[in-house]
């Protein structure tokens, strides 16, 4: 239940770690001199724009080799000492690409003629979305000098406080009472506990975290401040007219789909706001669900995996949609890039790192044995999967937005979900369909309150930094708007903002509304293929990976969907609606 990094690298000491890093300087040395050698003027750009791509594309590959090491080791040893020098050392080399990138980018964004000069190569052709992005942002360039400044002081200030919340909440104990024992326990392991069949247990978990996070308000709420405060700066600076148009337009989205897809969003919410009360009557609430039993199982079937049982539920249930996805996933369990166990010193929850330059990814989770962790291992293969799609794409195509990251990842776990329904009995079924509805619920209802939130924290960041009362202040009535009746507001959980590392990374904001979109694009997705049986197959993995070089408009034009359309995102609503109605008459 633990990876293998050595594809990577073998250690830190290795011989070819050491070599890399060497040449990642050369690399560095190698970029700064040819900008300042060839782009005093503009004869022969076809040349010039291919030999800097291909620069770039060896120069990435070999950095994200070094970096995908440092952060992965980290993420399971918070406190490795090599690991934490090795990133400093990685984050101060960034800044000095920042020049002559921003060079490159101004030079190719006052050609006048990109068009055709694009059409003159096929190297060109092949990068024609990244260099039509590059001269459509180029105005929010700023000058060279200033570049600089704000990429080195990213070390000391956003990239600083980043790390800093890291290590807090990975190495954070929560302190808890078990069967009148009193333990010492690592945050994870926790937050799991919401999942237990024991409502005493999950009640005691919900306190016990709540408890803990007091021990690091105060430092998590100064990190928050800092990283938004200079999001906004710089936001400002560049001439955005908020951060949410600069998420937007790095999400190559458009306003009118996002507002598309939250107006669909909030005629929902009545139906989850039902399925909350109804889960809450079940367990015997009267005023609506508390916070500690939003995950809590229901009907009697007990159903759980040993990490072995989950590896074969997921490889022979992916088998009825594609060979490629299941022997991907066979060969993801077989190599070792799963890391599953809970420990002190890793963190919480799950993600997925594409490994571009090796053709490989690499998935964390915390496994307990829940169905809900085996979709969630589902979900991440997902992401695992996209990768490999991209895995013929140069470094520069291989970079997709964030609501598309969850296109492939969601399409799983409808697939696990429909598997694990077909052989179920009664009382199983009716577990997995609550168990999906619940995760649905949290992608759009709880996804909907960290929007509402994130943009409340922007609208006041503005005037100040906020404190640790403030925010908790703000996350509760976020989730009082987005949960409604659905929540007993006696319960909620006023630390949401601390436990989702999401709002702690300076370079992607808003990190919530791309879940929902990938939700619904995904459910829409997979109403395609039940239309279209096995061709639709082909044509998902070639929307995959077109992902890295087109607007979200145009991936989703690829299968006829217009994300436009507010009726398409109702569509996709339509289908979790239809489960809602489903599961209050099963009960």
């Amino acid at each position: 239940m633990r990876w293998s990094l050595d594809t990577l690298y073998t250690s830190f000491d290795s011989e070819e770690f050491r070599e890399d890093l060497k040449r990642c300087d050369e690399y560095i040395k190698n970029i700064k001199e040819w900008v300042k050698n060839n782009l005093s003027t503009k004869d022969d750009p076809v040349e010039k724009i291919e030999e800097f791509i291909k620069i770039q594309n060896e120069f990435y590959s070999l950095f994200s080799k070094l970096s995908a090491y440092t952060e992965l080791t980290l993420s399971v040893e918070a406190k490795n000492e090599k690991a934490l020098r090795t990133s400093d050392i990685l984050y101060g080399k960034i800044p000095e690409l920042t020049e002559p990138t921003s060079t490159f980018k101004k030079w190719v964004g006052s050609l006048e003629d990109i068009d055709n000069i694009i059409e003159a190569s096929e190297l060109l052709k092949e990068h024609r979305f990244y260099l039509k992005e590059i001269v459509r942002r180029s105005k929010y360039l700023l000058s060279d000098k200033e570049e600089v400044i704000i990429a080195k002081m990213k070390n000391t200030g956003s990239n600083a406080w980043s790390k800093l919340q890291n290590l807090l909440s990975s190495t954070l104990l929560v302190d808890i009472t078990i069967d009148g024992e009193e333990k010492h326990l690592p945050l994870p392991v926790v937050r799991n506990m919401a999942y237990d069949k024991n409502p005493e247990v999950r009640k005691s978990a919900y306190y016990a975290e709540l408890k803990a996070y007091e021990k690091i308000e105060e430092s998590s709420a100064a990190c928050l401040n800092g990283i938004k405060g200079e999001v906004i700066t710089i936001s400002k600076l560049r001439g955005y007219n908020s951060v949410l148009e600069k998420t937007l337009m790095d999400s190559r989205m458009d306003k009118e789909t996002l507002d598309a897809m939250l107006s669909a969003m909030r005629e929902s919410l009545p139906y989850f706001h039902r399925y909350y009360r109804k889960k809450a009557e079940i367990l015997g609430h009267k005023n609506g669900l508390p916070f500690y039993d939003l995950f809590a199982p229901v009907g009697e079937a007990d159903m759980r995996f040993t990490f072995e049982e989950a590896r074969d539920f997921i490889v022979n249930s992916f088998k009825g949609f594609s060979k490629r996805l299941s022997d991907y996933v066979k060969n993801a369990f077989d190599k070792r890039w799963i890391d599953a166990e809970p420990r002190e010193g890793k963190r919480g929850g799950a993600f997925c790192y594409n490994l571009h330059p090796i053709k490989e990814s690499r998935i964390l989770s915390n496994f307990t044995g829940s169905f809900n962790d085996v979709s969630t291992l589902a979900h991440e293969l997902g992401h695992g999967y996209h990768g490999a799609c991209l895995v013929n794409e140069s470094f520069l195509n291989s970079d997709y937005p964030m609501p598309l990251a969850e296109t492939a990842s969601i399409f799983n776990e409808t697939i696990i979900k429909n598997a694990a329904l077909k052989e179920a009995g009664k009382e199983e079924a009716l577990t997995i369909l609550e168990s999906d509805i619940s995760s649905s619920g949290q992608v759009i209802v709880d996804i909907y309150s960290r929007f509402l939130f994130e943009s409340e924290l922007f609208r006041r960041r503005e005037e100040g930094a906020l404190s640790v009362n403030e925010l908790k202040e703000m996350m509760l009535n976020a989730q009082k708007e987005a949960y409604g009746d659905g929540l007993d507001h006696n319960y909620l959980h006023p630390y949401m903002w601390i436990n989702k590392p999401h709002y702690y990374y300076a370079e992607a904001n808003f990190y919530n509304f791309p879940y929902a979109f990938g939700l619904l694009f995904a459910k829409g997705l997979y109403a395609e293929y039940l239309k279209r049986g096995e061709e639709f197959v082909e044509s998902y993995d070639n929307l995959l990976a077109a992902t890295g070089k087109n607007s979200i408009a145009d991936v989703a034009a690829m299968m006829n969907i217009d994300v436009h359309s507010i009726d398409f995102w109702r569509s996709s609503l339509k289908v979790i609606e239809e489960d809602i109605e489903k599961f209050i008459s099963l009960t």
